[in-house]
């Protein structure tokens, strides 16, 4: 008798925000796609069957800030499938490696060879995302061509979700917020979110006085809904908690208001304290990208020590589940957090009817993570450790019916305390 499933997934616990289920149940995977879901599928008209009681079981997780551009974004890019499906995460959105010169490359040699589904936020600069951070002379209005952008954004939409610029009291130091000004007129004529970094990266112009808190209140009433905020939780000026008050900005609140996203971003700018001020506040995010990039993990091969020259420089281990888990931590609940990997980005790239839910007829697109508990040291790059008692790990991804362990060196191990 032919095989009902190709795969059983036995009794996990089933977590989907998208449409409100959590509980026990099995998963039946035919022919790349989700067939069933219910609390008791015969495991004898299956050819394989995991068991998965104790884990969790949700759909693909989804980074919505990777550096995948391997080779060409100089230390940033990082391998898309060690960010992607060997950490248990299916789909991951490039911010501003391609821009509209590079991204026939970035299809070629990251996007159709990956395993992992790969999208991008455009780039609004010519230059893409290269070491930016060394050269901010490469990040001015006069290195944007919207029409070119615009272009390439329009001929590579099934990639291209959104558009990523800067907002940093560097950048504005030197030409105030125009660049902002033309990635929006980009993402409003494709139709896609701009994605606002936050978060000084460049140092102030010589001779120049600015006020971080300047240029949030000069940035926000740019953004409409559906744009994305980036880094609240950032260690760096020019965040969300204002400098002078050490308050959430009040514009903060009135873009919210408006519909504006925002995505941890998380990276080496993450701090806790910023963290617990802005989620004090009652802001909570929409999406949680890990933002890792070759400046702020440690991989096998790494000798450069140029990397602690570097302002993006981290010692602090992380990645998409040890982020969750500090959301955890920081008092999210646990459907919340998932939502932030799931289905809001999911809403976000404008993907919903494709990802980030799980549902009969879909792609098997599924994360298995455990939930361990203990005692778990964290800790960000301001210095300051936090004891979690929960820790998310990836365990697998099934993407496209196809089954593959997270195994990337770029998976944290857990810090477990002495009882």
């Amino acid at each position: 008798m032919d095989s009902q499933f190709d795969l059983l997934l036995r009794g996990g616990r089933v977590i989907d925000p998208a449409s409100g289920r959590d509980g026990i149940a099995d998963i039946g995977i035919a022919d790349g796609r989700i067939a069933a879901i219910d609390a008791m599928l015969p495991a004898d008209n299956a050819r394989d069957v995991f068991d998965v009681s104790g884990k969790i079981v949700i759909a693909g997780m989804i980074d919505t800030h990777a550096h995948v551009y391997q080779h060409v974004t100089g230390r940033f890019g990082l391998n898309a499938d060690m960010v992607g499906v060997h950490s248990g995460v299916t789909t991951v959105v490039d911010q501003g490696g391609p821009s509209c010169m590079t991204i026939p490359g970035f299809r070629h040699f990251v996007v159709e060879p990956s395993a992992t589904r790969v999208v991008c936020f455009i780039s609004a600069y010519l230059v893409g995302g290269l070491e930016g951070h060394l050269y901010p002379s490469l990040y001015g209005p006069d290195q944007v061509d919207v029409k070119a952008t615009v272009r390439a954004g329009r001929a590579n939409a099934d990639i291209v979700r959104g558009v990523k610029a800067h907002a940093e009291i560097g950048g504005a130091s030197r030409w105030g917020l125009e660049v902002i000004k033309l990635g929006k007129r980009i993402s409003s004529e494709l139709g896609v979110p701009l994605y606002i970094h936050l978060g000084q990266l460049w140092p102030v112009k010589d001779g120049a006085s600015i006020d971080p808190d300047g240029v949030v209140r000069a940035l926000l009433p740019l953004m409409e809904p559906g744009d994305v905020l980036a880094h609240p939780f950032t260690r760096h000026p020019g965040g969300f908690v204002s400098a002078a008050s050490g308050e959430v900005h009040p514009v903060v609140w009135a873009a919210l208001e408006r519909g504006v996203k925002v995505d941890v971003g998380h990276g080496s700018h993450f701090s806790f304290e910023m963290a617990r001020r802005t989620i004090a506040a009652g802001i909570r995010p929409h999406t949680l990208g890990a933002d890792m990039h070759g400046y702020n993990v440690r991989v096998p091969s790494d000798r450069d020590s140029s990397r602690a020259e570097n302002p993006f420089f981290g010692v602090a281990p992380f990645n998409l589940t040890h982020a969750m888990t500090e959301l955890l931590t920081l008092g999210m609940s646990l459907m919340d957090v998932i939502a932030t990997v799931t289905s809001n980005p999911a809403r976000m790239l404008q993907m919903q009817d494709t990802i980030g839910a799980l549902l009969p007829g879909r792609e098997a697109d599924i994360s298995i993570i455990d939930l361990l508990r203990g005692r778990f040291t964290l800790s960000d790059n301001s210095g300051e450790s936090m004891v979690a008692e929960e820790m998310l790990m990836p365990l697998f991804a099934i993407r496209a019916g196809e089954t593959i362990s997270a195994d990337s060196a770029l998976v944290p191990s857990p810090a477990p305390l002495a009882a």
